[in-house]
């Protein structure tokens, strides 16, 4: 059976509807703690209220979304018991498989897959490969991300490169957007981005990756999944509704905002790629 199948199969399995609160119920729930790093949205505040009040009504529970600076972050309150369950990266996702739980794995143009990007200044015709950036400035944008890191640093290993030497200097950011606004203003001659972050601000901010070009994408990676903290109560709910969000008015309507098509249930083997390179790393 082919991937497409089994997610299919899986979705049907998952269900849309989810369970109601048992009728007498006298104990309020406690909240649904979701973590996320900052998203490209301008009205990011907007959004994630929409997007609570959507999850509230499935739910029946409150959720309050907890935003961090950094995937490390993130990763610290999830496995220490202080969120519930977090968007993450898919390089943390593997480096702590044991104590995670994938939850549901965003669909971008119909696939569970996204590209890191290799982005230089507009005006630079002549990079086509990280190589040609020997000796400049590079933007990174988080130490725990597959695209904005794992993935420049293994595509230079492969090369017999000594990143630590590679370029004159590096940074960084601390946000896929702030990478691009980087190499907008000449702050960074080259830096290494999320794929759908880049395509997604080029229909919302034409003026900002204009001033910059794709000058080089790698293979695909599995999508940043939603994850769980294992023993989490009630994420299965979660899971549900995030499934279920294409088929509701409001649901395609926020997943229209963040430029997705839906989500699926996924599965290991999507980042496979990415194991390989933390791996080849040995980071």
């Amino acid at each position: 059976m082919d991937f497409t199948r089994r997610v299919l199969l899986k979705t049907a399995l998952a269900g849309l509807v989810l369970p109601g609160r048992p009728a007498g119920a006298g104990v309020d729930p406690p909240p649904l703690l979701f973590g996320t790093t900052p998203v490209i949205l301008d009205e990011q505040a907007e959004f994630l209220t929409r997007w609570r009040i959507y999850l509230e009504t499935l739910l029946r529970r409150p959720v309050r979304f907890v935003q961090r600076g950094s995937y490390r972050d993130i990763l610290v309150m999830l496995t220490g018991g202080k969120l519930d369950c977090a968007w993450l990266c898919g390089y943390p996702y593997v480096r702590m498989r044991d104590r995670l739980t994938l939850m549901a794995v965003p669909l971008y143009r119909g696939r569970p897959f996204y590209r890191a990007y290799l982005i230089v200044p507009a005006e630079d015709r002549a990079t086509r490969s990280i190589l040609d950036l020997k000796g400049r400035v590079f933007a990174f944008s988080d130490p725990d991300s597959n695209s904005g890191w794992l993935v420049p640093q293994g595509e230079l290993k492969r090369a017999g490169e000594d990143t630590s030497r590679f370029f004159k200097k590096s940074f960084y950011t601390w946000g896929h957007r702030k990478v691009i606004e980087a190499v907008a203003a000449g702050l960074a001659q080259g830096g290494a981005v999320d794929g759908y972050i880049w395509d997604s601000l080029a229909r919302l901010h034409p003026e900002l990756t204009g001033a910059t070009r794709v000058a080089w994408r790698s293979p695909e990676y599995g999508f940043p999944p939603i994850v769980a903290r294992r023993g989490a109560a009630g994420v299965e709910d979660l899971g549900r509704a995030l499934l279920g969000m294409t088929g509701t008015p409001p649901g395609r309507a926020l997943l229209a905002r963040l430029n997705l098509d839906g989500f699926v249930p996924g599965e290991d083997g999507l980042f496979a790629g990415i194991e390989a390179n933390w791996r080849y790393l040995g980071t």
